[in-house]
């Protein structure tokens, strides 16, 4: 297991209190248990679950601590959502919703939230049938689930009813922002990554599809 600490999390996600970091390091247990049955990340990965997901998860925490109505589309291991919704839990009222159409990985979503009792709502299906059944969110997520104009179009819904993306992205993210900007208009900004110095999370608002 990789090492974890109270003050990385910190660092990545801001002020959290103690007893959260105590949970994501025993969520981090129950992960590596099931990764090894399901495959939910790369085998890779397995040896810095704590830098490579969840530290690179819980940085969103920081950049919108005010938000309190999320939905993480593709949601897989967790990541992401399920680190989000631990730290949501330290917000009154907060709460997630984690979109995932393949069942075990809904499975394992599902049997985490229950575990610790998390703010957050597995919804089993594929992003595009979900619209109807996810709760109207403030910032929408979404980490190694396709390119940034299949994210925005499938995001729309939300997007543009006044939603902000937040989304994870890699070195050659330029291009993905310049090919999404021949269809819509959109406010970014863009925020270093805490944890990859070749990344991104890119903050979308304003979404507007061009005519």
């Amino acid at each position: 297991m990789s090492a974890a600490s109270w003050a990385s999390l910190q660092e990545a996600a801001g002020p959290v209190s103690r007893e959260t970091f105590d949970r994501l390091v025993e969520f981090e247990t129950v992960f590596q248990k099931w990764n090894r049955r399901i495959n939910l990340a790369a085998q890779s990965t397995q040896d810095d679950v704590w830098h490579r997901h969840i530290l690179d998860s819980a940085q969103l925490a920081r950049i919108k601590p005010e938000a309190k109505r999320w939905v993480d589309l593709g949601s897989g291991g967790g990541f992401p959502g399920l680190v989000l919704a631990f730290l949501l839990a330290e917000r009154d009222g907060a709460s997630i919703d984690l979109v995932e159409s393949n069942r075990k990985k809904a499975s394992f979503l599902q049997a985490v939230v229950g575990q610790f009792n998390l703010p957050a709502r597995v919804v089993a299906r594929r992003i595009d049938d979900a619209y109807p059944f996810v709760s109207t969110p403030q910032i929408v997520t979404a980490r190694a689930l396709a390119s940034l104009p299949v994210l925005l179009e499938l995001s729309a819904p939300w997007l543009t009813a006044g939603a902000r993306g937040l989304f994870h992205k890699g070195r050659d993210y330029r291009t993905e922002v310049a090919e999404s900007a021949q269809r819509w208009s959109f406010d970014l900004v863009e925020h270093a990554s805490a944890t990859d110095a070749h990344g991104v999370i890119l903050e979308l608002s304003d979404l507007r599809q061009l005519t």
